[in-house]
């Protein structure tokens, strides 16, 4: 356990603490918070288990925020919040959510997020490290329309793998009707809670927010199926990456615009030039500019050429002499999965195409990278 002392701010502890403990997890310090980066299983295990049958997450120490509009009107928190984040939220049907970031008036990110509409208000949950300043941040542009409402309370769990909509259906059988992307009230273990068909790991799954006090018993009784393992944070790291998917503070930051970072898609045609709201969020100008005319910049997957992780920090090089580093990884490891390295990183867009060969610096070598297609492992999402 990490030593706390007067110039060490004490690191909090989520709901679930003690049942970490209890089932092996080995605890470090995550975004401010005691979490469990594995369990007796090893990391290695726990992402296998995870794409072979089901394994469940804490993600509790994630900022929980509901926008409930001042109006009466969900549709008016929607529009509030396309002020910030150049998503249309205004369509996110009752029951549905979306994927979305905050930008910055240079067109960065500020922290990506995912949105739900519940029909009376929208469901916000935002990153660790950065939900005290997207509270406020909140609060400083959308007070007039919305009351901003921390849910600090509520633990948040992911159960994902091929097997959870069985494990999850045993308690709440409606479950097994949601799509990906459908998000609500549900009762589970005769709790209320909050169920998205989501995650962050290229499986099919569910988030759940549960009452603090609920948390233990409800995820207790999910561990006790055969199926389910416990995972901690270094299995989530490795199936994310070879899901393709950005970490916030890594692949993407304030330093980032959505176009670079190959996040695209993300961005509806009614945000974008010539759209019915088109722009009118922090850094629309080069936003936009990017979507009509190129980003010199490309976010890719990298697979290694040889057997050797390639880590996040590794400079980039057009060939294995030049002097001059053109990119770096952001994300790299082995990947279990796909039984190769890979790794994440930024190139210029002309040597972003597919199968294009680069190189990056190890321990003084030039190791050979290949631009490949994310993500690393085909997505099974339930659409």
């Amino acid at each position: 356990m990490p030593s706390h002392d007067s110039r060490t701010p004490s690191l909090k502890r989520v709901p679930l603490h003690a049942l970490h403990v209890a089932c092996g997890g080995k605890i470090v310090p995550f975004a401010g918070y005691e979490m469990p980066v594995q369990y007796t299983a090893g990391v290695l295990k726990e992402h296998l288990h995870t794409r072979a049958a089901a394994g469940l997450f804490d993600v509790s120490h994630m900022g929980q925020i509901v926008l409930r509009p001042k109006s009466g009107k969900v549709e008016d928190a929607a529009r509030a919040l396309e002020r910030l984040v150049p998503q249309d939220i205004l369509s996110v049907a009752p029951g549905r959510q979306r994927y979305a970031q905050f930008t910055n008036d240079n067109g960065g990110i500020l922290d990506d997020l995912m949105v739900a509409n519940f029909g009376d208000h929208l469901f916000v949950v935002v990153n660790a490290a950065c939900k005290d300043d997207d509270e406020a941040h909140l609060r400083t542009h959308l007070s007039g329309d919305c009351v901003i409402e921390p849910l600090p309370g509520r633990a948040l769990v992911a159960l994902q793998g091929p097997k959870a909509v069985t494990v999850l259906a045993k308690h709440a059988p409606d479950l097994a009707a949601m799509r990906f992307m459908d998000a609500g009230p549900r009762t589970i273990l005769d709790t209320a809670c909050f169920v998205s068909r989501s995650g962050y790991t290229g499986e099919d799954g569910f988030e759940i927010s549960i009452p603090a006090d609920a948390a233990e018993r409800v995820v207790t009784t999910l561990l006790s199926d055969p199926d389910v393992l416990p995972i901690g944070l270094g299995a989530r790291d490795s199936l994310r990456l070879e899901a393709g998917l950005c970490l916030y503070g890594h692949d993407i930051d304030t330093t980032t615009t959505p176009v670079e970072g190959a996040l695209e898609w993300s961005v509806q045609k009614s945000r974008r030039s010539g759209g019915a709201r088109a722009g009118g969020f922090p850094g629309a100008d080069r936003i936009l500019k990017q979507f009509d005319s190129g980003a010199a910049r490309r976010r890719v997957g990298l697979k290694a050429e040889g057997r050797a992780p390639v880590r996040e920090g590794a400079a980039l090089f057009a060939d294995d002499t030049s002097s001059d580093a053109i990119g770096k990884v952001t994300s790299g490891g082995f990947g279990p999965s796909v039984n190769a390295p890979v790794a994440m990183g930024y190139l210029p867009t002309s040597l972003s195409a597919i199968d294009t060969v680069v190189f990056a610096e190890v321990r003084g070598q030039r190791l050979p990278l290949r631009v490949s297609k994310l993500p690393f492992v085909a997505p099974t999402y339930q659409r």
